[in-house]
C-alpha cells in the first residue's frame, strides 16, 4: 500500500507528512501543492485480524442452497455454488455516510473552538432542504484552467448554475415579500377592499378634481390588472400570489432534477467518450501481451529469450500508451457500472442517446427559463400594484405611510 500511495502523488507535491502504514493496515498520505487544494489519501484494509493478532481472510464462502437445504453443483464451473461474504463491513456504503458525518461534526468542533462562525455540513442540499441547486465538480485540470482565466466548460455550468441558483433566491424573497403583506392587509379590517379603493379613486378624486394623473394612471393599471385576472379583492389577490408561489416551486425543482441529469448524462458521454477513443490502445495491449503468453506457453529453442523480448515490447507499448489505458479502463468500470446488463464490450456505448437526451434538456431548460421570465414579470405587476395601492390609499382612508424603497428589480 506504501508503493501504491507514493505512485499516485504528482511529482510536485509537497509532502506534509510521508506515506504512513498503521499496524492496523491504515495508510495515508497529505499532501499540498500550494494550489489551494490540500489533501489526503487514505487507504484501508480489507483483511480482518483475529482473535491471535494475524491478518484474517478478507472474505468466506457461503455455499448457495437449494429449497431443500443442499448445496448446488455447477457442472461447467465443476464446483459447488457460493457466494462471497466480506469478512469486514470496511466497505459498505453506509460506513462512507458515517465517516462523513463525523468528519463533519469534528470539523464544526474545531471551527468553535477557534472562534470561526463558518460551518460544514456532509449532507446533500436536498436533504438540508435547502433551495438550492448543487455546481459539479470541476476536477484538477478545469480547476487550473479556471484560476489561469480560461474559461471550460464545466467552470460555464457552475456559472449557470449560480445565476439560477441568484434568481431563485431573489424571486423567493420577492413572493415572500408580497405574501406578508396580504397577511398584513388580510389582517386590517378597517380599510376598503382593492375594488373599493379603485372606485373610490377613478369616481370621487376625479369629481373633486384633486387626482393627479400619476394617481388616475395607476389606479388604471390596477383595475387593469384586476380585471384582467378576475380579482375583485385581497383574497383573490391573494390566490393569484399563491399560484405564482406554486409555480416558482415547480420551476426551481424542474430546474433542479434537469440539472442533475444533465450532469450525469455529462459524466456518460465523459466516459463514453473515452471508451471509444482509446478502446484500440487497451485492444493492442491485450494483443501484445497475449503473444508474450503464447510464445511462453508454446517453449521449445529460445523461447525464454523470445518470451522475454516480448514482454519488453508490450510493456513499451503500455509505458507509452499509459494515460490512454488508465483512462480506457476507468471508462469501462464506469459504464459497467452504470448500464450493468446492459454493457457489451464488444459494441460502443449509447453516445448517441446520451447526446440526443443532453440536446434534449438544453431545449427544456431554455422553456423552463422562458417560464421564469413570464412569472417574473407577473411578479413585478402585482409588487406595482402594492405599491400603488399604498400610494393611492395615503391621505384617503388611512393614515399615511411612510414611502417604501423601490423592490430591487431582477
Amino acid at each position: 500500500m506504501q508503493q501504491r500511495t507514493q505512485k499516485t502523488a504528482s511529482k510536485q507535491d509537497t509532502t506534509i507528512l510521508p506515506p504512513l502504514l498503521h499496524p492496523a493496515g491504515l495508510c495515508f498520505a497529505i499532501h499540498d501543492t500550494g494550489s489551494g487544494n490540500p489533501h489526503a489519501h487514505i487507504m484501508l484494509t480489507m483483511h480482518p485480524f483475529t482473535e491471535e493478532k494475524t491478518w484474517g481472510a478478507k472474505q468466506k464462502k457461503d455455499y448457495i442452497l437449494d429449497p431443500q437445504g443442499n448445496k448446488i453443483y455447477d457442472p461447467k464451473k465443476r464446483q459447488y455454488k457460493c457466494k462471497s461474504i466480506p469478512a469486514t463491513d470496511w466497505n459498505e456504503q453506509t460506513k462512507a455516510e458515517e465517516w462523513r458525518q463525523g468528519w463533519a461534526e469534528i470539523c464544526n468542533q474545531a471551527l468553535e473552538q477557534n472562534g470561526h462562525a463558518e460551518r460544514i455540513d456532509h449532507r446533500s442540499y436536498e436533504r438540508q432542504g435547502l433551495d438550492i441547486i448543487p455546481t459539479i465538480h470541476l476536477g484538477a485540470a478545469a480547476s487550473q484552467m479556471e484560476k489561469r482565466g480560461i474559461r471550460t466548460e464545466r467552470g460555464n455550468i457552475n456559472r449557470e448554475i449560480e445565476i439560477s441558483n441568484q434568481k431563485l433566491r431573489q424571486l423567493k424573497a420577492r413572493l415572500v415579500k408580497l405574501q406578508n403583506w396580504l397577511k398584513d392587509e388580510a389582517a386590517n379590517t378597517e380599510p376598503p377592499t382593492l375594488a373599493d379603493v379603485i372606485e373610490h379613486i377613478l369616481m370621487q378624486r376625479q369629481q373633486s378634481g384633486k387626482a393627479t394623473t400619476h394617481q388616475l394612471k395607476a389606479a388604471a393599471q390596477c383595475f387593469n390588472f384586476l380585471t384582467a385576472n378576475s380579482i375583485t379583492d385581497m383574497a383573490g389577490l391573494d390566490g393569484k400570489l399563491q399560484t405564482m408561489a406554486d409555480k416558482q416551486f415547480a420551476i426551481r425543482d424542474k430546474l433542479k432534477s434537469t440539472e442533475r441529469r444533465q450532469k450525469t448524462l455529462d459524466e456518460h458521454l465523459r466516459h463514453g467518450g473515452n471508451y471509444k477513443a482509446y478502446r484500440g490502445q487497451k485492444a493492442q495491449y491485450e494483443k501484445l501481451y497475449a503473444q508474450y503468453r503464447a510464445i511462453k506457453k508454446a517453449g521449445g529453442f529460445g523461447a525464454e529469450r523470445k518470451a522475454q523480448k516480448a514482454l519488453d515490447t508490450a510493456n513499451a507499448y503500455y509505458d507509452t500508451h499509459r494515460t490512454e489505458i488508465v483512462l480506457f479502463e476507468a471508462a469501462e468500470r464506469y459504464l459497467k457500472d452504470v448500464m450493468q446488463g446492459r454493457f457489451d464490450p464488444k459494441k460502443l456505448p449509447p453516445i448517441t442517446k446520451w447526446t440526443a437526451e443532453r440536446d434534449k434538456l438544453n431545449t427544456g431548460m431554455r422553456r423552463l427559463n422562458g417560464e421564469y421570465v413570464s412569472l417574473k414579470n407577473e411578479t413585478a405587476e402585482v409588487e406595482k400594484i402594492r405599491r400603488n395601492v399604498h400610494d393611492i390609499m395615503s391621505g384617503e382612508t388611512r393614515r399615511e405611510q411612510p414611502k417604501r424603497a423601490q423592490d430591487m428589480e431582477l
